[in-house]
């Protein structure tokens, strides 16, 4: 379901529809505070079918950001953070379950985190610079192909932007987050259609020290996560935030089909 976020995002209205219906039927929210449904069937079936309808209020973002802290002062502020709660910093520093630290994202964001630099604008140069240097291929990855592999490949999906830029980010000293969520199918008139429209998208997180906090920046699309961009779950890479996870037992061959519609309300602000 999607985020209710002070200042950032109001859902609305929202409702789970599931079909056939489980057995057991249980709503919660996780560590990072994403509100989660928990199911179990426990009678044979063929088919499950899961959908989503919600009325999200989307406000604009990051049109009056000053600059941040340079890495120096960032880290003193991160070793000064004795909090462990969801949002602490230390959280998303290290490697994740998807996102190792490697010497060659390390490397790259090196050449762009200019010592002088303040923490926001090496969050945009690393974002910009993937969104250049790498290419938007559905056809390239899987959901399990390892940040490295595309990053080597130079191609991939919003999945693999996002875990080379969270590995970038971690590995020059900034903590990354990784964000799920959709995008507006239609854009507004003159404007491009983004890319990763029709399907679960994804951005990054980033923190850029005490006074500034968490901004989100998408590299598949080289823009920051605005209007256009609904927030879902929130977590440390894909692991902690797959729309769908669990276990069935089963036989025989499977195949399963996603669709997606995200479309503004006229005459509202809504989507």
């Amino acid at each position: 379901m999607p985020l209710n976020v002070p200042g950032e995002q109001r859902l609305n209205a929202g409702s789970h529809f599931i079909s056939p219906k489980a057995d057991v039927w249980m709503e919660r929210e996780d560590f990072f505070g994403n509100r989660c449904v928990e199911l179990s069937f426990l009678q044979a079936h063929q088919k499950i079918d899961f959908s989503l309808k919600a009325r999200v209020q989307r406000t604009a973002l990051y049109q009056t950001l000053k600059p941040a802290i340079n890495l120096v002062k960032l880290a003193e502020e991160i070793d000064a953070n004795h909090s462990l709660d969801a949002w602490a910093p230390h959280h998303f520093l290290v490697a994740s379950a998807r996102v190792p630290l490697d010497l060659p994202t390390t490397t790259y964001a090196k050449m762009l985190a200019e010592p002088s630099a303040d923490v926001l604008a090496i969050v945009i140069a690393i974002g910009r610079q993937l969104y250049h240097d790498m290419k938007y291929d559905p056809k390239s990855t899987t959901v399990d192909t390892p940040p490295i592999v595309a990053f080597n490949a130079r191609r991939g999906v919003c999945q693999d932007f996002s875990h080379i830029m969270i590995a970038c980010l971690r590995g020059v000293g900034i903590p990354a987050a990784y964000v799920s969520g959709f995008l507006c199918t239609t854009p507004p008139p003159g404007k491009p259609r983004l890319e990763g429209a029709d399907a679960m998208h994804a951005w990054v997180r980033a923190w850029c020290g005490a006074d500034i906090g968490w901004i989100e920046y998408d590299p598949t699309n080289g823009i920051f996560a605005d209007l256009d961009h609904i927030v879902v779950a929130r977590g440390r890479d894909y692991s902690d935030v797959a729309p769908i996870k669990g276990v069935m037992r089963s036989y025989g061959k499977h195949s399963t089909r996603q669709s997606l519609d995200v479309v503004p309300i006229v005459g509202d602000a809504e989507l």
